[in-house]
């Protein structure tokens, strides 16, 4: 994977106990795109627009995937120590989730297949798809501010591949569904319709 051209390259953080510059700067790489995540998801909860909101959200969802796909692409990060250490309770997103179905509305639920393998119809919310992912990400986040880069690249791997992974695809899809419709679902007239019109068209201007 390495070999692929502007690829990351594939970190083996097995390979030594302390974590190489190479691994520390990948860290702070996924910790800079954790941070715009979260910084942006109450940004636009709380000043975007129900219109605004959608392409805002597909846009930041969009990038936080990259981050994930770049940690899957990783051999498996080991934590030094055998349980997660303490930092503190998890964080309360319970607002944050809130607003968004707020804002969201009616396009706040939606269904996707939650295993393409397994097919099976799911339904979502997008309000609680965000808030999970975020929930997860700023964990990882505090870890990587404690310096704890191992802890920090294990989680954000482990609950991408676990978890907020899979939510980021479901929810990138609905957004990005939202999107289509409001752009693609154009009514095309009948070819009645388009009798009417003419017909109205001449009507109004023998009138004049």
């Amino acid at each position: 994977m390495s070999d692929i051209p502007g690829a990351a390259p594939v970190l083996d953080p097995r390979s030594a106990r302390a974590p190489s510059a190479e691994t520390i700067a990948f860290a702070e790489d996924i910790a800079t795109s954790v941070r715009g995540f979260l910084d942006a998801l109450p940004t636009i909860a709380t000043q975007a627009t129900p219109g605004q909101a959608v392409s805002l959200l597909l846009l930041e969802i969009g990038q936080i995937a990259l981050a994930g796909a770049r940690l899957g692409v990783q051999r498996d990060f080991d934590p030094r120590e055998e349980y997660q250490p303490d930092v503190g309770p998890d964080a309360d997103v319970e607002e944050l989730r809130m607003r968004i179905a707020e804002l969201l509305g009616d396009a706040d639920t939606y269904s996707y297949v939650f295993d393409p393998y397994r097919p099976e119809l799911v339904t979502g919310l997008l309000s609680d798809d965000l808030a999970s992912i975020a929930a997860d990400l700023e964990l990882g986040l505090r870890h990587h501010g404690r310096g704890d880069v191992d802890e920090a690249l294990w989680w954000w791997q482990f609950s991408y591949v676990s978890s907020w992974g899979a939510q980021a695809g479901a929810a990138m899809k609905a957004l990005l569904s939202v999107v289509a419709h409001d752009r693609l679902d154009v009514e095309v007239p009948s070819e009645e319709d388009q009798v009417a019109a003419v017909s109205t068209t001449l009507d109004s201007g023998e009138e004049q």
